[in-house]
């Protein structure tokens, strides 16, 4: 498996011993970037120096302790530095000016500016509106009379190395068969298959990647503690944002009047609250109000400000063993926070993913041996969210009966979407997958996610108990 893995993806496979202790553990890099370091300095056997790898993580990614030191390089001593981090970037209407940020170091737009030579060399791969990873180089414009000293992007460059072809991943995937291709899929996210009883702990981890391919795709999971939640939602892509605990206000979440700011929700492919049942969301009113219309709609009103996104809404927390032994058919949602103690919020989910099916993590499944690289991954997912071939296919596939609730009918195509996409990729037609695979591993888990949610829903209101999830059939 592994030889026929290099031979079909080649360049895009790394050497992941995860299993062994070794100098990444210690850096808390993210999944993606410790990957992007093995392609830039692993052998064809796997092989780096530590050394080389040391030198580089220190030259070019600095901790956020070092910002200090780094403004005093930039400022006096008059260096061109260069580091990899993400950098949002602000095009101000009124001004015409182009300024930046990056959150990592908390240097704020008010600081720096982009001059119109540097952004018609870069607007291409540093788009505005949403944080992007590159290589930054900065440096310092001295103060001119009553204009104030700032520092200034002089170059930047993508943090992709090779171009993504959505094309050869897709008939890469014809090489293998399903089964190869769940554990390929786990290897790509870190996990080493054959630490997996069976063929429902795999698929179950998998699901948690359905908002990583599909637009909007809003899910809840509740899973026993050491499962990996986090780890899956805070270190596969780039394109994601986690947040654990704390307090989550309408503002931070979709836009900030005062800082005349977009939220969290723009520019993600989907934001995580992980410890769902100790985030605090202050105006319970409000955030279910802007919630509701967001899950619905995908756009939120905030003020006189409209805004809109493509991101998916997950939410994340425990369970515990007495209410996981009953499969997802007890009072599940009793301890979350209290907005979301609303029939209509809750339907607007798409699914439940049955987080007690994930096995706690230990040594056997972490990752040793040949793997698709994570940021090679997590870039080809971030492109399969534009493709809607898949959701024609859906649609063509999906018998749905006379009567059917419109969002259960939306979530289950949705979510059997995302199930295609990332198990499926090369298929181009409905004629190209057998009607089986389509039941067994998109139809019927898609459904069965559903039906927990409307059982959640019908406990929180009456209204909703006697009503059915509808038959739906393949048309084969």
């Amino acid at each position: 498996m592994n030889e026929k893995l290099r031979q079909v993806f080649s360049s895009m496979v790394v050497y992941k011993d995860l299993k062994r202790s070794n100098f990444f553990t210690a850096l808390s890099l993210p999944s993606f970037m410790r990957d992007w370091l093995l392609q830039k300095f692993s052998d064809e056997n796997g092989h780096y120096d530590i050394q080389e790898i040391s030198g580089f993580i220190k030259q070019f990614i600095p901790d956020k302790n070092e910002w200090g030191n780094l403004k005093d390089k930039i400022i006096f001593e008059g260096e061109h530095l260069k580091f990899l981090a993400k950098i949002l970037v602000d095009i101000d209407i009124s001004k015409q000016e182009i300024t930046f940020e990056i959150p990592a170091f908390t240097l704020g737009k008010k600081d720096t500016f982009i001059n119109i030579d540097t952004w018609n060399k870069c607007k291409n791969i540093l788009p505005a509106g949403r944080e992007t990873w590159g290589l930054i180089e900065l440096a310092y414009k001295q103060p001119e009379g009553k204009t104030p000293g700032k520092i200034e992007l002089v170059n930047f460059e993508s943090f992709c190395p090779y171009q993504i072809d959505i094309e050869f991943f897709k008939q890469a995937r014809q090489n293998f068969n399903i089964y190869e291709w769940l554990d390929i899929l786990l290897g790509a996210i870190d996990y080493n298959a054959s630490g997996y009883r069976d063929e429902e702990q795999k698929l179950t981890m998998l699901t948690r990647l359905l908002p990583f391919v599909e637009k909007r795709l809003n899910l809840i999971e509740l899973a026993p503690k050491g499962t990996g939640k986090s780890y899956v939602f805070g270190n596969m892509s780039r394109y994601g944002w986690l947040s654990s605990g704390g307090v989550m206000t309408r503002s931070k979440m979709f836009y900030d009047i005062v800082k005349n700011k977009e939220g969290l929700i723009v520019g993600n492919d989907f934001v995580v609250l992980d410890e769902i049942q100790t985030i605090s969301f202050g105006n319970t009113d409000e955030m279910r109000a802007a919630l509701k219309g967001y899950l619905e709609q995908g756009n939120f009103t905030v003020g006189n400000y409209r805004g809109v996104s493509d991101a998916g809404v997950t939410l994340c927390g425990n369970i515990n063993i007495a209410t996981m032994k009953q499969d997802g058919f007890a009072d599940m949602f009793t301890e979350l926070p209290e907005v979301f103690h609303e029939s209509a919020l809750i339907e607007r989910f798409h699914g439940f993913i049955r987080g007690w099916n994930i096995p706690r993590m230990n040594d056997d499944l972490k990752m040793q041996g040949w793997a698709l690289n994570s940021e090679y991954f997590c870039s080809i997912m971030h492109e399969l969210r534009d493709d809607i071939a898949f959701r024609r296919i859906v649609d063509e596939l999906i018998i749905v009966p006379a009567g059917a609730d419109t969002r259960d009918t939306e979530a289950v195509k949705r979510i059997c979407t995302a199930y295609l996409k990332l198990l499926f990729p090369h298929v181009k037609n409905a004629g190209e997958i057998n009607a089986m695979d389509f039941r067994r591993y998109c139809l019927d888990r898609a459904v069965r996610m559903r039906e927990i949610i409307k059982f959640q829903v019908g406990l929180l209101d009456e209204e909703y108990r006697k009503k059915k999830l509808p038959e739906f059939k393949i048309n084969s």
